[in-house]
């Protein structure tokens, strides 16, 4: 058969351990017999990340700005362990860090629902897509270790000289502080990310921080999103028939624990981290969540939203059989091809990523799936566990099928 074309190359990111493994059986497998695949490639493993002391991170960060379109495996971000383990230079950023800050892109994951697996939440009929502010707050703040009495300050220097100073705390005791920051014109983009993508999607758009307790740093948040529907949304919203609206975080909670699904929830940084796990495992599995950054001006960058299967490497390293779920690694790729295919004009293109997802979905409510699956089936639904190799040929047949 003739392979589906591309005119404009995606950008590649290469990952590490049991994903890069799948990374390369997903192409060989699902993608190169059926498109002819163009991709500007940039190995992020953790090897090659320390040769180019991490200037591969960046110089893939601005590819994807320039192409617009990227597709991410996962990748180990190090610890102390890792810094061993490799025989680093130095504990190396995460990539993903890196390469939402020069994207100013904000986190988009969704779960993949199927058959046989139900939600925890047994209302939720809907999958419930959390949008993560990626920047600043605590995953950039300063710390500090208090040793023994003394008086804490809040210090501010202005470009003109002019100076803020309040005392946090005086310590009597040892203790610790954390000084953390944003910036208004990354929330300002975080705000253009939702309620561009609630359009797109067509969905409902949520909000919700904490203003009534941090008075100045998340009613920064929720004014600079509240102007920025009024100025540039709202009449959208209101044509489609969509909602924004604003609640306090524990509001939102129990809002979203009692509704059905099928809108945005956008979080900020270390919410939207915490908030996705739950989210994901509420409905089924971590290895069933897509991940999309996406940058106000329209650039997007598809990856796995779980992590390297460290485990599952070690195994296989040994030879031995893995029933590794590459779920979510294939929807990146589907979703990365897709957005390509709308971008280009190629409709052949966006018709083989939604052949794709099908034949996944397909393959797994035919009870054919990996392992991590099988424990969370309904009872009565007769499940086969399979191995990665077998899973990703078992939806190759029916992708075959569809394309025939």
């Amino acid at each position: 058969m003739q392979k589906i074309r591309m005119t404009t190359p995606l950008v590649e990111m290469d990952g590490d351990e049991m994903t890069r493994i799948l990374w390369q059986m997903i192409k060989d497998e699902l993608l190169l017999p059926f498109v002819d695949l163009k991709t500007i490639y940039f190995d992020l493993g953790l090897p090659e990340r320390e040769r180019t002391k991490d200037k591969v991170t960046v110089d893939s960060a601005n590819a994807a700005k320039e192409y617009g379109v990227a597709v991410k495996c996962a990748t180990i971000t190090p610890n102390k362990q890792r810094v061993e383990e490799y025989n680093l230079s130095e504990m190396w950023k995460s990539p993903n860090g890196t390469i939402r800050a020069i994207l100013d892109g904000t986190v988009f994951r969704k779960p993949i629902l199927i058959d046989a697996v139900k939600p925890v939440v047994r209302n939720w009929k809907k999958p419930i897509t959390i949008a993560r502010h990626a920047y600043g707050d605590v995953y950039k703040a300063t710390e500090y270790r208090v040793e023994g009495e003394g008086k804490a300050e809040l210090v501010f220097t202005g470009k003109d000289g002019t100076t803020f100073r309040e005392t946090i705390y005086d310590f009597e005791c040892g203790g610790v502080l954390q000084g953390q920051y944003n910036k208004d014109s990354s929330i300002e983009s975080f705000a253009h990310a939702c309620f561009q993508y609630a359009i797109a999607e067509k969905q409902d758009l949520w909000f919700a921080t904490k203003d009534t307790i941090s008075k100045k740093y998340d009613q920064t948040f929720k004014l600079v999103f509240q102007d920025i529907y009024e100025k540039n949304y709202k009449a959208q919203f209101e044509a489609l028939g969509i909602e924004y609206f604003y609640t306090l975080i524990d509001d939102a909670v129990a809002r979203v624990i009692r509704s059905e699904g099928g809108f945005i929830w956008a979080c900020k940084n270390y919410d939207g981290d915490v908030m996705s796990d739950m989210v994901s495992t509420a409905f089924g599995s971590l290895a069933m969540m897509t991940s999309v950054l996406v940058s106000p001006d329209g650039k997007y960058e598809y990856e796995a939203a779980h992590g390297t299967v460290t485990r599952h490497y070690y195994r296989y390293l040994k030879g031995e059989e893995t029933s590794t779920n590459p779920m979510a690694t294939i929807y990146a790729w589907s979703g990365a091809l897709r957005r390509r295919g709308e971008m280009d004009g190629l409709t052949d293109l966006v018709a083989f990523a939604d052949a794709l997802e099908a034949a996944c979905i397909e393959t797994l409510n035919a009870g054919i799936m990996t392992k991590d699956l099988v424990g969370l089936v309904e009872p009565g639904f007769e499940v086969q566990a399979v191995n990665s190799v077998d899973f990703i040929k078992a939806i190759r047949s029916r992708l075959e099928a569809k394309l025939a």
